[in-house]
């Protein structure tokens, strides 16, 4: 069990009979009256957000989440495969739980895929990832100025602001978390 006023992001807990997943949240505790915890919840399954508030003293059933490391294999146009490694099982995932991850995600990498109760909900991109620019304006020399960045496609075909000197063929190091580029590698 987990109550209210322990509430962090990311904890998973179940509600009505759904599975939420905390977005955000705020310990509220006004001049007058009892302190309360306002968050904002992500259905786990339906990936719907919506805004709750709870007493502080409230509690509720933690959700047991697996996460299994699963390498990508391939999209047939609707459908993204993938692999469990220790069964060679492929899982088929629609584009809605997939979404965040496969601007990140080129075939063969490996993902963490989370299930609750045997269903797959979501993927989770590894927190690093190393692509190759395909297209890109050139840089051009005496643009020197600090912090200026430029659009450059990635093999996923995933737009990322980049440094001017990044070119086209360039490997470039990506934080998946925040979608920021890191390093050309």
């Amino acid at each position: 069990m987990i109550s209210a006023g322990d509430f962090r992001k990311g904890v998973t807990f179940e509600l009505d009979g759904q599975v939420y997943t905390i977005v955000d949240f705020m310990h509220v505790k006004p001049g007058k009256g009892a302190a309360f915890v306002r968050t904002k919840l992500k259905n786990v399954v339906t990936g719907a957000v919506v805004e709750k508030t709870f007493s502080p003293t409230e509690k509720f059933p933690e959700a047991i989440i697996e996460r299994k490391e699963m390498q990508y294999l391939y999209n047939d146009g609707t459908l993204y495969y993938f692999m469990d490694m220790d069964t060679y099982d492929q899982v088929p995932l629609n584009h809605e739980k997939v979404e965040d991850a496969i601007k990140y995600l080129k075939e063969n990498m490996f993902a963490i895929i989370k299930f609750y109760k045997g269903e797959a909900f979501s993927v989770e991109a590894p927190n690093f990832v190393e692509l190759t620019v395909t297209e890109t304006e050139p840089g051009f020399r005496g643009d020197t100025a600090t912090n200026v960045m430029k659009p450059a496609t990635v093999e996923t075909g995933a737009t990322f602001m980049v440094p001017l000197f990044v070119n086209t063929g360039d490997v470039i190091r990506i934080d998946t978390r925040t979608g920021e580029y890191m390093s050309r590698v």
